[in-house]
């Protein structure tokens, strides 16, 4: 029998103990290159998981070669960061566009712009149309941790985390002091369930990062995020960023130290899927 008192590895059928791995990839839809190459990772590399960015110019490609088989989130997102290439809100929402079209670039300028209430709305019609397209979606996770940090924004994160049962993605390496509220405390009491631990840095070129975690692994659920890519002129053009992703891509497929990483901590590979389902089940 599960209990409220039980551990988030022992509500998924393992020892409380047992060290778990979601290893998650961002940003899909964001490009072609990005299509591929998580595409590539889900399928043929160690990757479990990973997340659509909605509104971004090749989510609707994405969503059409993801397979019923592949567990997809959604990648909450209210900016477009990058010097030239630009995606909007898909409600056309006034107080989420930037002065040259688009989402703002950075958080600060999001932050001091966005409606609540269009933010809501946005961020609903954006899991709404994922559905839409057929994805199966696994869980939540915000583009850039735009609105996990903010109390104004949070309440619609945990709120839509509620309304359609999913998991979410919550940092573990920065605290309720630093945030300024209980975020992680304000999930749990709402039933919401979210990864033991996850590293809330977001440097491009995952490698190292992804050994020290794995080098230091706690018992638990631990999330690992890489946003891999395809070596395109696409998206060599699109950001100075590139070569991280194009690594992250050779770390999930190719790479020989992560599974003997993974092996050494007897460690267990899962999805986000398994956090809904134990979530749903209560």
């Amino acid at each position: 029998m599960v209990t409220l008192a039980d551990t988030l590895a022992e509500r998924l059928g393992r020892s409380p103990d047992a060290k778990l791995v979601i290893v998650s990839c961002d940003d899909l839809g964001s490009c072609h290159a990005a299509n591929v190459g998580v595409l590539r990772a889900l399928r043929d590399g160690l990757a479990t998981c990973a997340s659509l960015m909605v509104p971004a110019p090749w989510a609707q490609h994405a969503a059409r070669e993801c397979g019923p088989d592949l567990d997809i989130g959604v990648h909450l997102t209210l900016n477009a960061e990058h010097a030239v290439y630009r995606w909007g809100p898909i409600t056309h929402a006034p107080s989420l566009q930037s002065g040259e079209g688009g989402f703002p670039r950075n958080l600060d300028d999001l932050w001091e712009h966005a409606d609540p209430a269009e933010v809501r709305r946005e961020l609903r019609a954006q899991v709404e149309r994922a559905m839409a397209w057929g994805i199966d979606v696994t869980h939540l996770a915000p583009h850039l941790t735009a609105i996990t940090l903010r109390p104004e924004f949070f309440d619609v994160y945990l709120d839509l985390a509620c309304e359609y049962r999913l998991p979410i993605r919550l940092p573990s390496t920065v605290t309720a002091e630093q945030a300024g509220f209980p975020f992680r405390q304000l999930a749990v009491d709402e039933g919401v369930v979210f990864p033991d631990h996850f590293d809330h840095d977001w440097r491009a070129g995952s490698r190292e990062r992804v050994y020290e975690t794995l080098r230091s692994l706690s018992p638990g659920v631990t999330e690992i995020h890489v946003q891999p890519a395809i070596d395109t002129p696409e998206v060599r053009a699109l950001t100075s960023a590139a070569q991280g992703w194009i690594d992250d891509l050779d770390l999930v497929t190719s790479d020989r130290t992560l599974p003997q990483l993974l092996e050494q901590q007897g460690a267990e590979l899962i999805g986000y899927r398994e956090l809904r389902d134990a979530m749903r089940a209560g």
